[in-house]
């Protein structure tokens, strides 16, 4: 009981934090997504850790700042150089560092890709009502899915990365999203509302593989959680995992076909 009053605070504040920042919008949206990006990418290379494999942490964490600096309109720091920066300094590394392996330097990178790249997608939606969509269909899919899970699963989905998910609990989550999505577009007239239908149907399926791809990972590197940063709710990558799937999902299809 004392577990679930933790969890539930916790999140009810993690909720309001995120409601007011992306209310906010501007520099300090760019700034909440510059930190859940480090701490993410921090959290991501400290699991690896556990398995041995020696990450160039600080790659990830200027990859982090100078996507930071792009969204704030600095003229030099573009997704382009990001790029460039990284690919560059780990083969360099590689090259002149004789313990480093190659799965070193492709974890390195695939935690750049996994982490801030897709995170930052969420300031691509700033200043506009679909970027509520990102959290919508993403934790209206978790909830759905967990309550539909406990009243109704029966059905493994995918036992051997997450025993508890059930196919009942992830068709829950598709229908919540849909719900949520919908009552959303009518409120603020978005439109047209077939399309919003498609948006959060796919989106939902994205969010639960980001939550099972974070499953997996944690999985391999034999941890439980990322972290401790959430009480009750465990660390940044646990709470953002569906949303790194669904920031990028909801940003090219407003882009390519609601806008």
């Amino acid at each position: 009981m004392k577990e679930l009053i933790i969890r539930s605070i916790s999140g009810l504040i993690g909720v309001l934090l995120l409601i007011l920042i992306a209310s906010k919008g501007g520099l300090i949206l760019d700034i909440g997504i510059l930190f859940v990006s480090l701490v993410g990418t921090y959290e991501f290379y400290k699991a690896l850790d556990k398995k041995g494999y020696r990450t160039i942490k600080i790659l990830g964490y200027l990859f982090c700042i100078i996507l930071f600096l792009d969204v704030i309109n600095i003229k030099w720091a573009d997704l382009d150089f990001a790029f460039f920066m990284s690919i560059i300094a780990s083969l360099l590394i590689f090259v002149f560092d004789k313990d480093m392996d190659v799965k070193d330097i492709a974890l390195t990178l695939m935690g750049i890709l996994y982490v801030p790249f897709l995170m930052f997608h969420i300031t691509y939606l700033d200043n506009t009502k679909y970027i509520w969509l990102i959290f919508i269909t993403a934790w209206g899919t978790d909830t759905f899915a967990y309550i539909f899970g406990n009243l109704f699963g029966k059905k493994k989905l995918c036992p051997k990365l997450s025993p508890n998910k059930t196919i009942e609990g992830s068709l829950g989550g598709i229908l919540g999203s849909l719900i949520l999505s919908i009552i959303f577009a009518k409120y603020f007239e978005l439109g047209p509302i077939w399309k919003i239908i498609i948006l959060s149907i796919i989106a939902s399926i994205m969010a639960q593989l980001g939550d099972l791809t974070a499953s997996r990972i944690k999985r391999v590197t034999g941890i439980k959680d990322y972290g401790y940063i959430m009480p009750g709710h465990g660390g940044i990558l646990d709470r953002f995992d569906s949303i790194l799937f669904t920031a990028p999902i909801v940003y090219y299809y407003v882009k390519y076909f609601l806008l």
